[in-house]
């Protein structure tokens, strides 16, 4: 099973008044994280808008541990935690340069015609580029290997 794993710099203006990342932020970086997934396994975005279907968020959480500061290093790892055949769960996790746990979070995403706005269930063969990207939440603290991109 892979993670996907991204190194992110943080720049002048994702910093906030108090002088640390601005939580809008983390959900930029997610969205350059999901990007990077649906590239991984064949999948990118204008790809899947020719096919008629299109992803789209329902939830997103964030806790956020340890603030990031300008001139910190930042990674983030993403992997999906469930897999079913019009949604999924995506984990992802942020560490600093020191790797610390900076912050957790997850997404629920669903694929949805691009017609009717209804949810479309993944065909076998499409679902199944995604399982290499699937850990489970007991496995998810385990070496596994990672996808630089």
């Amino acid at each position: 099973m892979k993670k996907i794993c991204l190194d992110l710099e943080i720049y002048t203006y994702q910093i906030d008044f108090v002088g640390h990342v601005n939580n809008s932020v983390y959900q930029q970086w997610m969205e350059i994280g999901r990007t990077k997934l649906l590239e991984a396994v064949g999948m990118p975005i204008h790809a899947i808008a020719e096919r008629g279907f299109v992803p789209i968020l329902v939830q997103t959480n964030i806790t956020y541990k340890n603030p990031l500061y300008l001139g910190d290093r930042v990674r983030l790892e993403l992997w999906l935690s469930e897999l079913r055949a019009a949604s999924a769960i995506l984990d992802f996790r942020f560490f600093n340069g020191d790797n610390t746990l900076i912050a957790e979070a997850q997404q629920k995403g669903l694929f949805i015609d691009r017609e009717t706005k209804r949810p479309r269930r993944l065909p076998t063969k499409e679902r199944e580029l995604f399982n290499a990207y699937v850990i489970s939440e007991f496995s998810a603290n385990s070496n596994r290997e990672t996808a630089k991109v």
